[in-house]
Protein backbone atom coordinates (compact mmCIF):
# COMPACT_ATOMS: atom_id res chain seq x y z
CA UNK A 1 0.00 0.00 0.00
CA UNK A 2 1.09 3.53 -0.72
CA UNK A 3 0.11 5.42 2.43
CA UNK A 4 -0.06 9.19 2.13
CA UNK A 5 -0.90 11.81 4.75
CA UNK A 6 -1.19 15.42 3.64
CA UNK A 7 -1.83 18.59 5.67
CA UNK A 8 -3.73 21.30 3.78
CA UNK A 9 -4.18 24.90 4.95
CA UNK A 10 -6.85 26.62 2.89
CA UNK A 11 -7.02 30.39 2.66
CA UNK A 12 -9.17 31.73 5.53
CA UNK A 13 -12.05 32.53 3.18
CA UNK A 14 -12.12 28.85 2.10
CA UNK A 15 -11.71 27.20 5.52
CA UNK A 16 -15.42 26.52 6.00
CA UNK A 17 -16.23 25.30 2.49
CA UNK A 18 -12.91 23.62 1.66
CA UNK A 19 -14.43 20.13 1.50
CA UNK A 20 -17.09 21.34 -0.94
CA UNK A 21 -14.43 22.99 -3.11
CA UNK A 22 -12.42 19.77 -3.38
CA UNK A 23 -15.37 17.37 -3.64
CA UNK A 24 -15.04 16.77 -7.39
CA UNK A 25 -11.38 15.78 -6.92
CA UNK A 26 -12.29 13.64 -3.90
CA UNK A 27 -15.04 11.72 -5.70
CA UNK A 28 -12.93 11.16 -8.82
CA UNK A 29 -10.01 9.88 -6.75
CA UNK A 30 -12.22 7.55 -4.71
CA UNK A 31 -13.49 6.09 -7.99
CA UNK A 32 -9.96 5.16 -9.13
CA UNK A 33 -9.41 1.42 -9.41
CA UNK A 34 -6.32 1.50 -7.17
CA UNK A 35 -7.77 3.71 -4.43
CA UNK A 36 -8.15 1.84 -1.13
CA UNK A 37 -9.30 4.87 0.87
CA UNK A 38 -9.29 8.65 0.57
CA UNK A 39 -10.47 10.36 3.76
CA UNK A 40 -10.53 14.00 4.83
CA UNK A 41 -10.35 15.14 8.46
CA UNK A 42 -10.46 18.59 9.97
CA UNK A 43 -7.93 19.28 12.70
CA UNK A 44 -9.99 20.03 15.82
CA UNK A 45 -7.02 21.78 17.44
CA UNK A 46 -6.49 23.93 14.34
CA UNK A 47 -9.76 24.28 12.34
CA UNK A 48 -7.85 26.02 9.56
CA UNK A 49 -6.08 22.75 8.72
CA UNK A 50 -7.39 19.67 6.94
CA UNK A 51 -5.65 16.31 6.89
CA UNK A 52 -6.03 13.87 4.02
CA UNK A 53 -5.33 10.18 4.65
CA UNK A 54 -4.93 8.23 1.42
CA UNK A 55 -4.24 4.61 0.61
CA UNK A 56 -3.53 3.22 -2.86
CA UNK A 57 -2.52 -0.19 -4.16
CA UNK A 58 1.25 -0.52 -4.59
CA UNK A 59 1.11 -0.12 -8.38
CA UNK A 60 -1.42 2.74 -8.55
CA UNK A 61 0.71 5.86 -8.02
CA UNK A 62 1.37 6.56 -11.70
CA UNK A 63 -2.28 6.23 -12.68
CA UNK A 64 -3.32 8.55 -9.86
CA UNK A 65 -0.90 11.39 -10.58
CA UNK A 66 -1.42 11.04 -14.35
CA UNK A 67 -5.21 11.21 -14.13
CA UNK A 68 -7.08 14.18 -15.58
CA UNK A 69 -8.61 15.07 -12.21
CA UNK A 70 -5.19 15.09 -10.51
CA UNK A 71 -3.74 17.30 -13.24
CA UNK A 72 -6.69 19.67 -12.87
CA UNK A 73 -6.15 19.70 -9.08
CA UNK A 74 -2.49 20.73 -9.50
CA UNK A 75 -3.76 23.97 -10.99
CA UNK A 76 -6.81 24.45 -8.74
CA UNK A 77 -5.48 23.66 -5.26
CA UNK A 78 -2.80 26.40 -5.19
CA UNK A 79 -5.53 29.00 -5.83
CA UNK A 80 -7.42 28.07 -2.63
CA UNK A 81 -4.50 27.27 -0.32
CA UNK A 82 -2.64 29.57 2.03
CA UNK A 83 0.58 27.55 1.84
CA UNK A 84 2.08 24.50 0.18
CA UNK A 85 0.75 21.26 1.70
CA UNK A 86 2.99 19.09 3.87
CA UNK A 87 3.13 15.38 2.99
CA UNK A 88 4.24 12.03 4.34
CA UNK A 89 4.34 9.37 1.64
CA UNK A 90 5.46 5.81 2.31
CA UNK A 91 5.18 2.35 0.76
CA UNK A 92 4.06 -0.58 2.89
CA UNK A 93 4.58 -3.50 0.51
CA UNK A 94 1.76 -6.01 0.28
CA UNK A 95 -0.55 -4.09 2.65
CA UNK A 96 -4.11 -3.46 1.44
CA UNK A 97 -6.16 -2.68 4.54
CA UNK A 98 -6.13 -1.41 8.12
CA UNK A 99 -5.14 -3.72 11.00
CA UNK A 100 -6.78 -3.88 14.41
CA UNK A 101 -4.80 -2.19 17.16
CA UNK A 102 -3.95 -4.93 19.66
CA UNK A 103 -3.25 -2.53 22.52
CA UNK A 104 -6.83 -1.18 22.54
CA UNK A 105 -8.63 -4.43 21.70
CA UNK A 106 -12.39 -4.23 22.33
CA UNK A 107 -13.84 -7.53 23.52
CA UNK A 108 -17.41 -8.46 22.64
CA UNK A 109 -19.84 -8.48 25.55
Amino acid sequence: MILINVKFTPKPEHAENFRELVDEFTQATRAEEGCLFFEWYRNEDNPGEYILVEGFRDDSAEAHVSSAHFQKATEFFPTILEKTPEIINTLIEGKTEWDEMAEFKVEAD
